[in-house]
Formats: C-alpha cells, structure tokens, sequence
C-alpha cells in the first residue's frame, strides 16, 4: 500500500490537476505559516521588552488577522476542492471498473467477479473521499511546508534545526512500522466486505425461491456469522488507527518538547534572543504537523486505498485481444458455419460445446437445443464474439470471425438474452421512441383536431393517445410488431400506456412483459441476424404463440435468426436443428499446479500474519471456528491476523474456481427440499 499510487495520474486524470493545487497550495500555506510567526514574534518581542505599546504594534496584529484570514480561506477551498475531485476520480474509477469488467466478458463475471465488482464500485470507493480531502494535503504539505520551514529555522538558529533534524525520522519510522499492519486490515476487512457483499447478493436474487421452498431462514446463519466478520475486521482497523495516532502524537509531542526545552535553557542563558525562541517555539509544531497528520489521516483513509488497489488490479487485467479488421460480409448471403468448434471452461474438465459442426443459411432459422450445461449460451457468446474459441471457428461468408472488426459485427446483431436490458425511463424509451418529442407531436395533432370536442382521440387500444398513442402516432412497423408479439395489449393495459416509467430492470413489468417487449424491438430491428436466448423460457404456453409469430415475421423479413430453445413449438419452425453437446478434457496437471500455487499463497499469507499478531489483542489471535460447525456454538468475538488471513483466503481461491454464486443459496435449497419429500 503506497501513499501515493502512480495509477491514479493513469486512471484518473482528474487526479493531475488536483495535485498541482495542492503543490501550490502547500507553497502558499507554507509562507503563510512563516509569516505568521514572524508577525507574532516581531509583535510580542518590543512589547514584552516596554520598548513598544500595543498601538506601535497594532499594524502588525492587523497583518496576523489577515494572515489568519487568508489560512481559513485556503483550508475552505481546500476542503472545497478536495470534495469535488474525489466524486470525478471515484465516478471515472467506477464508469472504467464497470466497462472493463463488462468488456472481460461474461465468462470472467460469472467466476464469483460479479458481486465483487459491484462492492469495489459502490462501498468500496466511497472510502476513497477521505484520501482526496484528508491525506493528499497532507502529504503534499511534506515534501512543501516541512523542508521549507525547516529552512526559516536553520537560518534563525543551527542548533534548534539540527535538533529538529534528528527527530524528525522517528515519524517515519513508526509510520512504516504500523503502516504494515494497516495495510493488511484494511486489505482483510475489503475482502470480509466482499465475501458479505457476494452472499447478500446471492440471496437477493434467490429469494422469491428460498420463500417458496421454506428456506428463508435457512441462512441466516451464515449471514450473520459474516457480518460479525466484518464488524471484527471494521474494529481490528480502527484498533491499529488508534494506536498509530497516539503513537504519532506521542513521537511529536517529545520531539517538540525536546526542542523546547532546549530553546527555553539556551534563551536563560541568554545565548538566544527572545525573537528567535518565540519563532522557532511556534515553527516547530508546523514542521512535525504534516508528518504527524500524514500517518494519521493515511491510517483514516486506509481503506479507500485498499478499493483503489483492488479497482487498479481489476483495470490491469488484460482484455481478450480482439484484432480484426475486416468489413462484415453481406449477411443476407453469407452463410454461417461452426467448424470444429470447442470451448474449455475454466477451471473445470468441461468442454462446452464440444466440437460443434453446423452451417447456418442466409434468412433462416437455426434453433439451438442440448441438455442443460451442454454449451448453447456458449456458443452464441462465441457468435457475438465475446469469447474465443479454445479449439475450431466460426466462418461467417468465408471469413473467420476473428478477423472480422468486431464493433461493425454488433452492429448487424440483435441480440435477446434471457434478461433483457431494461433502462430506467418510460416504456416508449426502451421501445427507442423520443417521449418528449412523441408526445408533442401527439399534442400538436389534437390542437387541429380541436372541433371534435374531446380531450384526446381514443386509439385503437381504447386509451388516450396523449399517453398511449394509436397507429397515427406510431410507426407503421412498430405497430405491427406490437400486433405480432402481443405487447399492444400489454400497453393497453398499463396505467400510462407508453408513457408508463418503469424502473431499473425493467420494474413495474413483469418477466413475460419485458420478454414481449424485447421481442418488439427485435422485429423492429434493422439488424440482419437476430439471436434470441431462450425467448419463451418465462411465457406461458399461450404467450408462446406470440413468439411463434415473431420468429415468422422475422423470417419474413429476411433475417437470420438464431434461437436457443428446448420446447417443442419454437424447435418446430425451425430450418435447421442444431444438437450442442458437451464433453470432457484432462486437467490433472491444471489442478495440481493450481493447487501448489494455493499453498505457496496460503505460507506466505501465514508468514505475513505472524509477524502482525505481536501488536494484538490476546483475544484476537484465538483461532475462529470453521464454518461447517455446528450453529449452537458460537464463534469467538475476534479472529487473530494468521488465521483470518488463512481463513479469507481459503474462502477466496473456493470463490475463484467455482462458478457464479448467485443460485447456490437456491440450489442447496432445492436439494434440501427433494430430501424432506423423500
């Protein structure tokens, strides 16, 4: 953990101008201090010798007050400017940790990633407020004020300087001392935030099933077990914070006492004039202060470096290298063909799909079916692009698809998932129509029409056209697509029609809603090939006529359509079935060295801890039960640094090689819930 991360200046260049406020800042602050303490020596020193009365020396208090003045102004702007910056460099770290890890792919998210990178980019670069506004001044008052001022007193007095001098190494000293052990809590209660933040997820998303099954309480356990976790973490940081401050406030008070006291005996001795003493007195706290603030506010903002490691850890993995060029053949004659194709999953035996042969032609209808795990998704992920194949290709017109620009392939696809992308906004915003513009529009046409005598025509959904719309208002083929996919009834039956909002994902629609609407915006689609993920999994067995109907349209229009699909009804229509299968491969020596690398992690992660767990608590270091215990026994209050360490990174390397959390918590309930009925 470094107090400055050179990444930041990469990242976020918001970072850049920052610093060179602070340089001049410091500069300015530091010339500030210094003329402050003259203007009370050159004040006090006539008065306190009656060579002077408090009129002679009011000019010069009026100058302090100035002085004071100026010194709260830049703090306020300092504080103002700190703010401000910290919410630019933690939105530009969020926006390139959210597309980064959205441009890793789906594979990487779904390995336990998810849930960590919605932690990273939400509590946990919220701590790094505190760095921008509290440390970086600091810390950039040390390399400005504290040498600068360090200078005003060697040129007042060598001896105090010099003396000055040899104290000021203890700071940094017991800074790098306990800053070690910062480092690694602040590392260790990120990563308890993780691990709570990925099991609240997965039960979020799990719950309506856990309710159905009766299992809702079966974790809570498990989840208060982790947030004791955390708070033990939370307090453990906080324990080293207080401890390095008043170790901090202790190495500068002495310092500053030393000086003093040999101030004091020199000015009995009349070897050193009152002018000089007074000065040098009121500098030397100045000087200790940036050094003693820096390992105090770095310990308060600990945590926000930590997130910004992990953030800069996530940034710095590299990208899945992408380097066609070639222009997208014309995809209403070029053929689509799977050679060979082969897919290894990660960490695991699986190969999925495994050698897929299959030619898909212009304008048809390619339906995608196998067992559960056998590898469709995969290989409509592999047809977008988004991963590579390990083994074989795809040829799109004679053309491997890896030598295609992969933007300008998009942009001829429509794609459907299973859970469709729905904004924040009005269901005409989704469908892609400008609501403002639209409803103007619709405004201006009931103003000419102004004789009928109503407040709005009726469409021919039965609602007012001012927030439903009738085929006037609407696009020809929008229509007819809401015709085809049944979404016109949908509308008709919302409370403001087109005009409804419906909020992130798509709520205040249900499944089967936001499914219809994906559909229509398919069929309204310009794209040549349209991929359909799944499209009737959360319909009934009469909406899945509307699906039937849209493949037609689709069909008719021209486009290629390729759908994953297990029922009946959809595989009928199709031109070409297409059977995705999975096998298996040898990775013994994958697991052996992955297993070798754990325990080369676990001995140094031990090695590191033992040397920490001098400076703890006693109960602290007691060895925290295993989680498969039974739930009466409870577990000890505090987790001692070796074993949390050992314990966190065990949880970890399970995270890593298994797959997506979220359904585990569903999965273990189901299970449990075949057992009872057997």
């Amino acid at each position: 953990m470094k107090p400055f991360d050179p990444r930041l200046l990469k990242y976020a260049r918001e970072t850049r101008t920052y610093i060179i406020f602070l340089v001049l800042l410091g500069l300015a602050v530091t010339a500030l201090i210094a003329t402050q303490t003259l203007l009370i020596g050159a004040a006090a020193t006539p008065v306190f010798y009656r060579k002077a009365d408090f009129a002679d020396v009011q000019p010069l208090i009026w100058a302090l007050i100035g002085v004071f003045a100026l010194r709260a102004a830049l703090t306020y702007v300092q504080n103002a400017l700190g703010h401000r910056s910290a919410v630019k460099v933690i939105a530009r770290l969020r926006e390139q940790v959210l597309r980064h890890a959205g441009d890793l792919g789906q594979r990487w998210l779904a390995d336990g990633n998810a849930a960590k990178i919605v932690t990273q980019t939400t509590r946990g670069l919220d701590d790094l407020e505190a760095y921008f506004v509290s440390f970086l001044p600091e810390l950039f008052l040390c390399v400005t004020a504290t040498p600068l001022l360090l200078i005003v007193i060697y040129a007042l007095d060598w001896v105090s300087a010099l003396a000055i001098t040899l104290c000021i190494p203890l700071i940094p000293i017991f800074m790098v001392l306990i800053g070690k052990m910062t480092a690694h809590f602040s590392s260790q209660r990120l990563k308890a935030m993780e691990l709570l933040g990925v099991q609240l997820l997965d039960l979020l998303s799990g719950l309506t099933t856990l309710k159905a099954l009766g299992r809702e309480q079966g974790p809570k356990a498990r989840v208060q077990m982790l947030g004791r976790r955390f708070a033990d973490k939370t307090m453990q940081t906080l324990y080293v914070a207080f401890l390095s401050g008043a170790a901090l406030e202790f190495i500068a008070t002495l310092s500053t006492a030393i000086v003093a006291v040999e101030v004091g005996f020199r000015m009995v001795a009349g070897n050193l004039l009152l002018f000089e003493g007074l000065v040098i007195i009121m500098l030397t706290p100045e000087v200790f202060k940036p050094l003693r603030e820096v390992g105090t506010q770095f310990h308060a903002s600990s945590n926000g470096i930590a997130a910004a490691g992990e953030a800069f850890a996530v940034l710095e993995i590299p990208l899945p290298q992408h380097t066609g060029t070639l222009d997208v053949p014309d995809l209403r004659h070029a053929t689509i063909e799977f050679e060979n194709l082969s897919v290894y999953a990660p960490g695991r035996a699986t190969v999925a799909p495994a050698r897929l042969n299959a030619k898909i032609e212009p304008g048809s209808i390619a339906v995608l079916q196998g067992a559960s795990g056998s590898g469709k998704s995969t290989t409509v992920n592999a047809l977008l692009g988004l991963l590579a194949p390990d083994e074989g290709r795809i040829l799109v017109g004679g053309h491997d698809l890896s030598t295609i620009s992969r933007e300008q392939w998009w942009s001829h696809i429509t794609w459907v998932p299973q859970r469709p992308a729905i904004v924040p906004g009005t269901v005409a915003e989704n469908m892609g129509l400008d609501g403002g513009e639209w409803l103007s529009s619709a405004e201006s046409r009931e103003s000419a029409a102004g004789t009928v005598g109503t407040a709005g025509a009726v469409g021919t959904a039965g609602c007012d056209t001012r927030t439903t719309g009738d085929a006037a208002q609407l696009p020809a083929d929008l229509v007819r697509a809401c015709e085809i996919t049944g979404f016109d009834a949908v509308v008709a039956s919302l409370p403001a029609g087109w005009n409804t909002r419906v909020g992130q994902g798509g709520v205040g629609l249900s499944v089967g809603q936001r499914q219809r609407l994906a559909l229509t915006r398919a069929l309204i689609s310009t794209a040549e090939l349209i991929i359909l993920d799944e499209p009737s999994a959360h319909l009934d067995a009469m909406s899945e006529e509307y699906v039937a109907r849209a493949l037609a349209a689709l069909k008719a229009n021209h486009h290629t359509v390729v759908v994953i699909a297990h029922r009946a009804a959809i595989a009928a229509q199709a031109d070409v079935l297409i059977t995705v299968e999975s096998s298996t491969r040898d990775i013994s020596e994958q697991v052996e060295n992955a297993r070798r690398e754990r325990a080369a992690r676990l001995a140094k992660l031990r090695e590191e801890a033992q040397q920490l767990d001098y400076a703890l608590p006693g109960n602290w270091r007691s060895t925290p039960s295993t989680t498969n215990a039974p739930s009466k026994q409870r577990e000890p209050e505090g987790f001692g640094a070796s074993s949390a360490l050992e314990a966190s990174a065990e949880r970890s390397s399970d995270l890593e090689g298994s797959p997506a959390p979220v359904g585990s918590a569903i999965t273990e309930a189901q299970a449990s819930s075949e057992r009872s009925e057997r």
